[in-house]
């Protein structure tokens, strides 16, 4: 049993913690096989430095009777309460899955093919459902606070996985739109967000925060974003049409013309 403890933590991805009152009791006191454990997960976060692959799953009572003190602070999944298990059990599943978008892997193109290829990705990005949606928080990624008794130490940073990575143009209306929401508390942030490839960044903030206040800004700021960048794409294709309907007017004009001028009169 000791041998399949140590393997087990040593070779998995991740070790899910399942959280009780009485598993916090046996682990805090070294307890059995619970305590066994903690001081096998104990010494790989010091040896290691490891500590992403431990995550803390409450099932029941809450974090303070039942998350182990040696994980004080570490964000934890709350599946103790049907109002908000399916959401954070998506958090779970986002990070043990690694269901995360990968760059495909990109070749040379040969030159003959170069511009048709272009004008089929523009085609293709006209045709494409740009909407951005956010699938969860990255649970593993989640920072832990410094808590060294200074200003904002109890704070930390906290990612957010989106359905797919975001242009530049819709990064740049998204931090625009969070930093100056429509709506927002007393408790709202501004200059905390910043995205990176395919994540939100909340950095300066707390999980306790983001379920308060900042998830329904969050939500506000992809929403004006998608908007925004929707009715930019709408304008831009519409005068994109307009001015290949002037082009193809104007070469018609000049073409009738030049039948109609007879140099030999």
């Amino acid at each position: 049993m000791p041998h399949f403890m140590e393997k087990s933590v040593r070779e998995n991805d991740y070790v899910l913690l399942i959280c009780t009152p009485k598993y916090k009791q046996k682990s805090d006191n070294r307890i059995g096989g619970v305590g066994y454990e903690g001081d096998i997960m104990t010494a790989e976060v010091l040896q290691n430095s490891n500590n992403r692959k431990f995550i803390p799953v409450l099932q029941s009572g809450d974090k303070d009777l039942s998350i182990p003190s040696w994980l004080k602070g570490k964000y934890f999944i709350d599946l103790s309460s049907d109002s908000h298990f399916e959401k954070n059990f998506e958090d779970l599943i986002t990070t043990v899955l690694n269901a995360r978008e990968v760059a495909p892997l990109i070749g040379q193109i040969p030159s003959r093919f170069q511009q048709q290829v272009s004008i089929n990705a523009t085609s293709t990005l006209i045709q494409n459902d740009d909407t951005i949606k956010i699938k969860g928080i990255v649970v593993d990624e989640v920072t832990l606070p410094i808590n060294d008794g200074t200003r904002g130490s109890a704070l930390y940073k906290i990612p957010f996985e989106l359905n797919k990575r975001p242009s530049y143009e819709w990064i740049e209306l998204f931090i625009n739109s969070f930093n100056r929401p429509p709506e927002f508390t007393q408790m709202h942030r501004p200059g905390i967000a910043s995205v990176s490839g395919n994540k939100i960044y909340l950095n300066g903030t707390t999980i306790e925060e983001v379920e308060r206040y900042h998830k329904k800004t969050l939500k506000l700021a992809v929403e004006v974003a998608n908007k925004t960048l929707s009715e930019i794409q709408i304008r831009k294709r519409a005068k994109e049409e307009q001015d290949k309907s002037l082009k193809e007017q104007h070469k018609k004009n000049i073409d009738d013309i030049i039948k109609r001028i007879n140099f030999d009169d």
